[in-house]
């Protein structure tokens, strides 16, 4: 299938070592605070240009920072004890934040809807507004952010033209107001603009009061009742006008301006469900040809379409795979073959992906096999079985890379970032312990290649792997499985990686 994308000769040069070091943090728990569950972080995004940075948790809630340019040094202890390169790096502050769903009970099928967070995703930003998707397991939303100023008449000096009565009707519109700003949460600080601020009126003058900056999210629009299974993906297409959201068998095209309408291009469902092989994972449009998407299965593969060739998609497909299996097969390698995140390189040849044994980098020309491989905790595999009765087994860790794709980052067991960097000689990489203050730490690796093969054994794995959160009491294991880094996102022109550990934002740059 000819996907109309240029070739290179290259799929991987020696990039420079990144030192990496930790930046900011937001949300940092107490020692001894216990963290709820609905703070949990369940998703992270970055805008197309960096500028803006949205959190989603398991409370339904969407937290949006703000970057305001690299940070401002003020003593020379400060500056001497962290590397000036940190000030060569954004910093973010809070901008605003919106409740995006509430819980849902659906008396059809007699269950309960979670109000956590799946994926957020940004949009086109005209007018100066930010737009962003946010899902939970069934119903998709369009936010617009907008910041605003609102300006008021605080003092009105009364002229022989304004009657008495005018000016109190004049207060009283004024106090209402003020007080319909208090009740709708917003910070009001008022201050008198006495020069811009003065205006006359038959010969009186006017104080005018201003209201700081705020922000206002509303819900543009509602995409619903279009899955019957757990939404896992939403990805914005490079024409800025159609969307897809994915679940575990189907992937919907949607417009954004049509929230009643959507065209289903992937069908995964079989007559009879006791037939179904595999599941869908992940699903992302390609960053510059709005006819292609790739979408990752249960089964290990990548499945790249063309939607110009067909309607109904799922049967015309590049699949990438890896052909290289060695050792036995066992029940415990074909779940670990499920993939759990993936991701177009800005180059749109290359594909990063995310197993819970791998990190794999890919080149859509060369559908034999990937052509980078990173163990990320390779020294679980004697204990799948364990890793499996406590569910730790269907844990869905993401995957992010940076701008020049060579450098590569996901997430493992107590709270553990790992990064690498291709063609860089070293299969470890660098590891930090996800905290404010983080201590690198050597990553035991072993050199079994890992074993790949179709996932035959199903069911047990398809009702489970959509739990993301389990309880482990074993204390065999080398990891605090309670602590996972799940999330992460790595910004689009730095080298910046937002992470979340728990209810905590944390960055590190290099």
């Amino acid at each position: 299938m000819s996907m109309g994308l240029s070739s290179d000769s290259s799929s991987c040069a020696s990039p420079a070592a990144l030192d990496w070091k930790f930046s900011q943090v937001f949300g940092d728990k107490l020692p001894g605070e216990d963290v709820q569950d609905i703070d949990i972080i369940s998703a992270i995004e970055f805008d197309k240009n960096g500028n803006h940075l949205a959190v989603g948790d398991r409370g339904g809630r969407v937290v949006i920072f703000e970057s305001k340019g690299g940070k401002d040094f003020t003593s020379r202890n400060e500056l001497e004890r962290l590397d000036s390169v940190v000030s060569k790096h954004p910093r973010f502050q809070y901008k605003t934040e919106f409740q995006s769903h509430e819980p849902e009970f659906d008396y059809l099928k007699s269950i309960e809807i979670e109000e956590k967070i799946n994926k957020v995703r940004w949009c086109a930003a005209p007018n100066g507004s930010l737009f962003i998707l946010s899902t939970n397991d069934k119903t998709i939303k369009l936010w617009k952010v907008k910041d605003r100023d609102v300006k008021r008449a605080n003092q009105m000096d009364s002229s022989q033209s304004v009657s008495s009565e005018n000016a109190l009707l004049a207060e009283k519109s004024f106090i209402n107001g003020q007080n319909q700003y208090s009740a709708s949460g917003h910070s009001l600080q008022w201050t008198e603009k006495m020069g811009n601020g003065v205006s006359s009126y038959n010969g009186g003058n006017s104080k005018i009061a201003c209201l700081e900056d705020s922000t206002l999210a509303r819900c543009r629009r509602v995409y619903a009742h279009a899955h019957d299974f757990n939404v896992n993906s939403i990805s914005v297409n490079s024409d800025c006008e159609t969307f897809l959201s994915g679940d575990d068998l189907r992937i919907n095209l949607w417009n954004l301006e049509v929230s009643n309408q959507c065209f289903n291009i992937i069908d995964m469902k079989p007559a009879n469900m006791e037939d179904l092989l595999e599941v869908i994972t992940a699903a992302e449009f390609h960053p510059s040809h709005c006819n292609l998407l790739a979408y990752s299965s249960s089964r290990g593969f990548i499945r790249i379409v063309d939607m110009r060739q067909s309607a109904l998609c799922d049967h015309n497909a590049r699949i990438l795979k890896d052909e290289e299996s060695h050792g036995p097969k066992s029940f415990f390698t074909e779940i670990i073959a499920s993939i759990t995140d993936l991701k177009f390189a800005n180059d749109g040849r290359h594909i990063l992906s995310r197993d819970y044994m791998n990190l794999k980098l890919w080149d859509i020309n060369m559908d034999a096999g990937p052509v980078a491989t990173f163990r990320i905790h390779e020294n679980l595999r004697p204990k799948l079985c364990d890793l499996y009765n406590n569910d730790a087994i269907f844990d869905k860790f993401e995957c992010c890379l940076a701008k020049d794709r060579l450098n590569f980052a996901t997430g493992s067991y107590s709270n553990l970032l790992r990064i690498f960097s291709c063609g860089s000689g070293s299969e470890e990489g660098v590891t930090i312990k996800a905290s404010k203050t983080p201590n690198r730490k050597p990553h035991v690796q072993t050199t079994s290649r890992p074993r790949r093969s179709s996932l035959s054994n199903l069911a047990r794995g398809f009702y489970r792997q959509g739990n993301d959160h389990h309880s482990a009491r074993s204390n065999d294991f080398s990891y605090d499985f309670n602590s996972k880094l799940l999330h992460m996102a790595w910004h689009p022109t730095t080298n910046l990686i937002a992470c979340a550990a728990g209810n905590s934002l944390l960055m590190y740059c290099a």
